[in-house]
């Protein structure tokens, strides 16, 4: 998603690729026009901004270092694997003074954007539920990602169920309550300001296609459904870039999926963790 996307985006242009695997680099820059590059630091010399999609524990130091060679960031999520690495990140691009925007493909979709302009104009909603459930760990592109088999949906599919029910309620605070099955299959109880509370479901490991995600809110009018997704990944990847463009060329350096909401969305994760003692 990110090669084409960048490729076919009219402002932004693929130059460079870098990969762990130098085979996996030509063949994707081949690919797409660009050059590939053997060392990461001599691909930061020659580029404007850095869109990654590595593991988290590889993620974090690469985008801090990124970040203090004064290059936009395009992050994936969660943006490091672990607290203190991702709040180092924001520093690193707070001092830099770059933009940034954390991948949560949901929230660039058209649909997500209305539902929740009009939650907002409502009001009155007191709780929510949220169902993320696949088996990506069992077929498919995914099932070989060893950092999603050792941190699981958690890690993966939750913060993009964070992120919507944080937005639609308001900031989530605390974890009441957390709990991981042998399978899996995490459930969890997030307290949000205000007082609204909200459930939480995710799992990788189950032999569902394709996969579930629904997302509910209710309270003193009714209740709102999101389970949807008429916007493909790709067209929610190329307004993400529309507006990381625009970051870009007017110099902010703030956005509601920056940085700092990939540092917040870590904390959850951290919470969910201890809480559920996993």
């Amino acid at each position: 998603m990110h090669a084409p996307g960048i490729a076919n985006h009219p402002g932004t242009t693929l130059t460079g690729v870098w990969a762990r695997r130098g085979e996996a680099a030509a063949s994707l820059a081949a690919a797409h026009g660009a050059e590939p590059f053997e060392d990461y630091a001599s691909m930061l010399s020659t580029v404007d901004a850095v869109a990654f999609c590595v593991p988290p524990d590889v993620q974090g130091p690469m985008a801090i270092e990124a970040a203090r060679a004064g290059k936009h960031l395009v992050l994936e999520k969660p943006i490091a694997s672990s607290v203190s690495v991702a709040a180092e990140l924001v520093s690193a691009v707070e001092e830099a003074g770059v933009a940034s925007l954390v991948v949560l493909t949901r929230r660039y979709a058209p649909e997500t954007k209305e539902m929740l302009a009009q939650l907002h104009r409502t009001g009155g909603w007191t709780g929510a539920d949220s169902r993320w459930l696949a088996g990506a760990l069992l077929d498919g592109p995914f099932s070989n990602s060893p950092w999603r088999h050792e941190k699981g949906a958690l890690d993966d599919v939750g913060p993009h169920a964070f992120d919507l029910l944080d937005a639609a309620l308001g900031e989530i605070t605390d974890v009441i309550a957390a709990h991981v099955s042998e399978t899996g299959l995490w459930q969890l109880i997030l307290q949000h300001a205000g007082g609204a509370t909200s459930t939480v479901s995710l799992c990788l490991s189950l032999p569902m296609q394709p996969p579930f995600a629904d997302f509910t809110i209710f309270g003193t009018n009714g209740h709102r459904t999101l389970s949807n997704r008429d916007t493909p990944a790709l067209d929610c990847f190329t307004n993400l870039l529309d507006d990381f463009v625009a970051m870009v060329h007017s110099g902010t350096t703030t956005h509601e999926c920056d940085v700092r909401r990939g540092l917040h969305l870590q904390r959850i994760i951290d919470l969910a963790r201890r809480k559920a003692g996993a």
